[in-house]
């Protein structure tokens, strides 16, 4: 279970890290600030991987 929510923060923050970038450095695609997008995008992507690196899955069979 904690595996799968580490994966989707993961996949969050790298949407948010490319649409951010992109909105930053050329045209915006969402009507939402692009430093918010890319800031936003970080906080995921860094706690979907710290989750992953760190914690094991609850439903693993010892």
């Amino acid at each position: 279970m904690i595996k799968i929510l580490a994966l989707v923060l993961t996949i969050v923050g790298i949407i948010g890290l490319i649409l951010g970038v992109l909105g930053i450095f050329g045209s915006s695609l969402i009507g939402v600030s692009p430093w918010a997008l890319a800031i936003l995008g970080f906080i995921f992507f860094f706690s979907g991987i710290s989750i992953l690196k760190r914690k094991r899955d609850t439903d693993e069979v010892i």
